[in-house]
């Protein structure tokens, strides 16, 4: 049996997986709040104890870099040891990836209807393939062609610096310079954003505030939410609120633009994460690869790339495969 988990700053999906069924049919599956808990290792002996089933294997997508099989995440005040994990849970073989590498692992295994295609293309064969997920906080990664398949590449691409490009935005990096001091695209275009970027938009005085989502904003414990719901309200959508929106949604075409001129993915571009699940769909493309695709003499490029919007999430599936290919290469056998 194999224990694949998804943790991140929000929360965290533990799954069962078995080598008969492969990794796309869970035969378990649980989420838990992660803030409620002390520790990776706490979820975890909770999650065990209550099924009946023996583990023998461990893989953990998680929010942060990974280094030498220890990580500390980005979002939680946790610091988690593959080896502490291996002798806390007592089993044999314990891994961790990072959360968007793992999702980047899974993209030579999705099917067609895992996905939106934002932009049609053909892809590039044995092009690289550029990963952005857009969550609580915002992740990327890449894959490589090795010859014979792809590999999954972590990166911490999305803590570079914010760049303006318009004098808007230029108030915008100065606005959370005085707030944050540095700024990077995660200030911009994350879960976690989203309140700053209201606040900015509403401090500029362009658009006024409604005085019932000020007094709802004022006791919530996370803004976000009521300012996404408001923003995407069809009957009755909050002007600031989308204004919010559309500059978060801005600021990520903008970001994975960038992401992929960097890994030059002619191999395609994937998004991920539940911020952009639910907004890209709902606000419409054209914003997202308007910005995409402003990158001056290399914008004929960013149009040839496909674009696709992961529409479930998929770093379960990515960790277990990942897992189930080491598993079959340290028992000497050959790898499917």
């Amino acid at each position: 049996m194999l224990l694949v988990g998804d943790i991140g700053g929000t929360k965290t999906d533990l799954a069962l997986f078995s080598a008969d069924r492969g990794p796309r049919a869970p035969m378990a599956q649980k989420r838990f709040s992660s803030r409620e808990y002390p520790s990776l290792g706490a979820i975890v002996s909770e999650y065990v104890a209550s099924v009946d089933f023996p583990v023998m294997h461990a893989c953990f997508a998680v929010a942060g870099q990974v280094i030498s099989g220890r990580a500390v995440l980005t979002n939680l005040p946790w610091v988690v040891e593959e080896s502490v994990l291996q002798a806390e849970l007592r089993i044999e073989f314990v891994r961790l990836l990072n959360d968007v590498e793992a999702v980047a692992a899974a993209v030579p295994h999705l099917q067609p209807t895992d996905l939106h295609t934002l932009q049609a293309a053909e892809p590039v064969p044995g092009g690289a393939i550029a990963v952005v997920a857009a969550g609580t906080g915002i992740g990327e990664a890449f894959l490589t062609w090795d010859g014979a398949r792809y590999r999954a590449q972590p990166s911490e691409g999305g803590h570079v610096n914010f760049g303006p490009t318009t004098p808007r935005e230029t108030e915008l990096l100065r606005y959370l310079q005085a707030r944050w001091g540095r700024v990077s695209y995660e200030r911009v275009c994350a879960g976690r954003s989203i309140p700053d970027l209201y606040d900015f938009l509403k401090d500029e005085g362009r658009t006024p505030e409604s005085p019932i989502l000020r007094g709802q904003l004022a006791t919530a414990p996370d803004r976000t939410p009521p300012i996404v719901a408001a923003a995407l309200d069809t009957h009755d959508p909050d002007p600031l609120c989308l204004a919010a929106l559309d500059l978060f949604i801005a600021n990520l075409g903008a970001e994975t633009g960038n992401l992929a001129l960097v890994v030059l993915a002619t191999g395609g571009v994937y998004i991920a994460g539940g911020m952009a699940q639910r907004v890209l769909p709902a606000t419409g493309s054209w914003l997202f690869l308007s910005k995409f695709h402003d990158k001056g003499r290399l914008s004929p490029l960013l149009a040839r790339m496909p674009v696709h919007l992961i529409l479930e999430p998929v770093a379960l599936l990515g960790a277990a495969v990942t897992a189930f290919e080491a598993i079959t290469q340290s028992a000497g056998r050959v790898t499917v």
